[in-house]
């Protein structure tokens, strides 16, 4: 098989137009561009340069050697920049897995400074909800989630947690409910009122719910149950019950409903982006997190 560096070297003594110019040029003794050529012509089975004069000059192979030699190097150089670009993070695949309400709120922004910083790079976005999204972190099908924590599980070992932001919740009333009048409501008022979920199947949002109303002292009636928060506000609007749903949803609010400030407890969920441990070095992961963390500042 023949070496792709013996062929560099063939290349530079055809083109320098002796062995002593191509030595000079590389930074090789005469001696050892000698054997990487005695070598090569070994490999090859054919004569690939002729005496002429004080200089060489190449023969029909040799020749034919030289100018698969120039494609090679020039493959190689566009490999090692494409590699460089990619060790660089400016070139690759960024995953990045999310809920809907983060999706709407938080990741547009973010990945439109990835995109500007970094046009090279493959964007792979995908709505999770309600399925986990960790597992794709762990086994590397994925970068970054947002999430919710707690999960159901910690997460494995190496995936790093940054604290995007703690979204509170509002209590969503009819504008016919006796309680509109308040600004801020305790929890507890909301006691005896029936409920519409917001959350179908339950998960991490349901339960920061379900606990902040056991710290008020009671259980939430559920008399309706709705996948999303945009229809659960629609039941709160026809007089069917109240809900909590977190700030970063209230982003297009129903206008048959009110949204109120509650406390004693103000239950909040906290978010955080999941990196897994073979994309945190990434800069356009890191980047990708900054422009998170912003655009959870100004929400």
């Amino acid at each position: 098989m023949l070496d792709v560096r013996r062929m560099q070297v063939l290349r530079a003594v055809i083109t320098s137009g002796s062995i002593t110019s191509a030595a000079r040029n590389l930074g090789y003794t005469p001696s050892a561009i000698s054997q990487q050529l005695s070598t090569l012509e070994r490999e090859a089975g054919v004569e690939l340069l002729e005496r002429v004069g004080r200089g060489v000059r190449a023969t029909p192979a040799g020749m034919l050697l030289s100018e698969h030699a120039e494609v090679v190097s020039a493959q190689l150089s566009k490999a090692e920049a494409a590699l460089t670009e990619l060790k660089e993070g400016r070139t690759g695949r960024l995953a990045i897995r999310y809920f809907s309400t983060a999706g709407a709120a938080l990741v547009p922004p973010a990945v439109a400074a990835v995109r500007r910083e970094f046009p090279g790079i493959r964007l792979d976005l995908k709505l999770v909800e309600p399925e986990d999204p960790m597992p794709e972190i762990e086994k590397g099908r994925a970068d970054v989630a947002i999430v919710v924590i707690p999960q159901l599980r910690p997460p494995a070992k190496g995936i790093e947690l940054v604290h995007l932001l703690d979204d509170p919740y509002r209590v969503v009333l009819s504008r016919a409910h006796p309680l509109v009048r308040k600004r801020v409501l305790d929890l507890a008022e909301l006691a005896e009122d029936s409920w519409v979920g917001t959350e179908w199947p339950p998960g991490p949002c349901r339960d920061t719910v379900m606990d902040a109303c056991a710290a008020a002292g009671f259980t939430p009636n559920f008399a309706v149950e709705a996948e999303d928060y945009q229809t659960a506000q629609g039941f709160v609007a026809a007089g069917l019950g109240v809900c909590l749903v977190p700030e970063l949803a209230l982003g297009s609010q129903n206008a048959g409903v009110v949204t109120r400030k509650i406390r004693r407890p103000e239950p909040f969920r906290p978010i955080y982006a999941a990196i897994g441990a073979h994309a945190r070095e990434k800069p356009s992961v890191r980047r990708l997190i900054e422009v998170l963390r912003e655009a959870a500042v100004v929400g």
